[in-house]
């Protein structure tokens, strides 16, 4: 039964994602559907985790706000509603789960990453 339901979820799988690891700042292109109309909205900010396999894979973004309040969004990774992902910046950390960026206040400074 596992494999099949591995094989269904193949056919659904997302192989056009670029590889980015927490502490890389992206900016996620998510389709949002107002009344009738569909658009795509663009949110920047810096992965905070990577959890789950397969088709429950997500990964969760946070930015700072309009009003310095931070904002957290957690994407599934293999979701239709996302357009595309772009790396803008590398982060070099040594967490797999970098929480403690929730308890800086201003702006966060992680070291560039250099692949």
């Amino acid at each position: 039964m596992d494999a099949l339901v591995r094989a269904i979820e193949k056919n659904y799988m997302r192989d056009d994602l670029p590889t980015f690891r927490p502490g890389d700042t992206v900016k996620v292109y998510a389709k949002v559907i107002e009344g009738g109309r569909e658009r795509i909205q663009a949110y920047e900010g810096i992965v905070l985790q990577i959890r789950g396999a397969g088709m429950g894979k997500t990964f969760t973004v946070r930015r700072i706000g309009a009003d310095g309040i931070g904002v957290e969004r957690v994407f599934p990774m293999h979701s239709p509603v996302i357009d595309k992902v772009e790396v803008t910046r590398k982060g070099k950390v040594r967490r797999a789960k970098i929480y403690y960026i929730r308890k800086i206040r201003g702006k966060i400074k992680i070291k560039q990453r250099r692949d």
